[in-house]
C-alpha cells in the first residue's frame, strides 16, 4: 500500500501541472515557463540523487548518443505541451498528449526492439487517432484548436521516444537514477535562452509561485515519490494508478479552470483516455525475448502494455529485472 500510495500521489501532483499554469495565468511564455521548471528541477533532483559512480555510469561507449537524445526529446516534451496546455485547455491537452504516449512508445520499442504490439496497443492506437480527429474537427471545441492539438502529439511522441531512449540507456549500463536529472537539468539549460528571449512575467509573485510548485513538488517531490514505489508494482499496476494524472487534470480543468470542451472534443478526449485504460489492462505473459538497438537482450511480456505520461522523469525501464517503464508529466 505504500508503493500504491507514493505512485498515486506522484501521479496526482503530475496532474496539476496545466491547470496550475491556467491558474496562475501568470503571463510567462510556456516555453520560459518549460525552462525555469527543469532547471529547478534538474538542479534540485541533481542534489538530492546524483552520485559519482552514476555519473561515471554516463561515460560508458554508446551512452553519450541517447543521453543526447534524452535530452532533446525532455525539452521537446516540456515545450510542446506547456503550449498545448495553453492554447487548448488542460483537460484537452493532458488527454492528447498522454493519449499519444503508448502508440509511439509501440512503435518504437517495435522498431528498436522487435516487441509485439499486441491487440490492446491497436485497439489503444485505434482510440487516440480517433479521438484526435475528432478534436480536430470544426466545432469540437472552443480551445481544440490545431496548433494546441499538434502541440499535444508532439509532446506525447517526445514522451514516447523517451520511453524507448531510456530502455537503452539502461540497457548500455547507464545509471537511470543519474540519467534522468542530468536529462532534465541538460533540457533546461538547453531551452535557457529563451529566458532571455522571453522574460516577461517570470519575476511576478504568480509566476514565482508557479514555477516552485511546477519545479519542486511536480517535478522534485513527484520524481522521488514516484521511484519510491514503482520498483515494488507491476507494470500494469503502475499504468493503472498513472490514469490518475489526466483524470485529475480533466477534473481540475472543469471544476477550477471553468472549462467547457462542446461535445465532440469531450467526445475525442474521452476516446484517448479510453485508449489509455485499454494500454493498461493486464494481459497474458509471454516468455519471449526482444533486443535493444544496442543489442542487449530483455525479456518482452507480451499483452502487458503500460500507459506512459507523467512527468519528464523516468523510472527504470522493463529490462532484465522486469521493472515498468517510466512515465510523466
Amino acid at each position: 500500500m505504500g508503493a500504491v500510495a507514493s505512485v498515486l500521489t506522484a501521479a496526482v501532483l503530475w496532474g496539476t501541472v496545466g491547470p496550475a499554469q491556467l491558474w496562475a495565468d501568470a503571463g510567462v511564455h510556456p516555453v520560459a515557463l518549460g525552462a525555469a521548471r527543469m532547471l529547478l528541477g534538474g538542479v534540485v533532483l541533481s542534489l538530492v540523487t546524483v552520485r559519482t559512480a552514476g555519473l561515471r555510469s554516463l561515460r560508458r561507449p554508446s551512452v553519450g548518443r541517447w543521453l543526447g537524445l534524452s535530452v532533446l526529446v525532455t525539452a521537446a516534451f516540456q515545450v510542446c505541451f506547456l503550449q498545448a496546455v495553453e492554447r487548448s485547455g488542460a483537460a484537452l491537452a493532458t488527454a492528447v498528449a498522454f493519449g499519444t504516449v503508448p502508440v509511439v512508445s509501440g512503435i518504437c520499442a517495435r522498431v528498436l526492439s522487435g516487441e509485439r504490439t499486441g491487440r490492446s496497443w491497436t485497439a489503444g492506437t485505434a482510440c487516440a487517432v480517433t479521438g484526435i480527429g475528432l478534436l480536430l474537427l470544426p466545432g469540437s471545441g472552443a480551445r481544440a484548436d490545431l496548433p494546441g492539438v499538434l502541440f499535444g502529439v508532439a509532446a506525447g511522441a517526445s514522451f514516447g521516444v523517451y520511453i524507448a531512449v531510456t530502455k537503452e540507456l539502461g540497457a548500455l549500463g547507464a545509471d537511470l537514477g543519474t540519467a534522468a536529472p542530468v536529462s532534465v537539468l541538460l533540457a533546461g539549460l538547453l531551452v535557457s535562452p529563451y529566458l532571455w528571449v522571453a522574460p516577461e512575467g517570470l519575476t511576478g509573485g504568480r509566476s514565482l509561485a508557479l514555477v516552485a510548485w511546477l519545479g519542486l513538488a511536480t517535478t522534485a517531490l513527484g520524481y522521488l515519490l514516484f521511484t519510491r514505489g514503482v520498483g515494488r508494482l507491476s507494470a500494469a499496476t503502475t499504468g493503472t494508478l498513472s490514469l490518475t494524472e489526466p483524470l485529475v487534470a480533466t477534473v481540475l480543468g472543469v471544476v477550477v479552470i471553468g472549462e467547457r470542451p462542446g461535445p465532440l472534443a469531450a467526445a475525442g478526449a474521452a476516446l484517448l483516455l479510453l485508449g489509455l485504460l485499454v494500454v493498461s489492462v493486464p494481459g497474458r505473459r509471454g516468455a519471449k525475448t526482444g533486443r535493444t538497438r544496442s543489442g542487449r537482450a530483455f525479456p518482452v511480456r507480451t499483452g502487458k502494455a503500460r500507459a506512459g505520461t507523467g512527468p519528464e522523469l523516468p523510472a527504470p525501464p522493463a529490462g532484465a529485472k522486469g521493472e515498468p517503464a517510466p512515465r510523466e508529466p
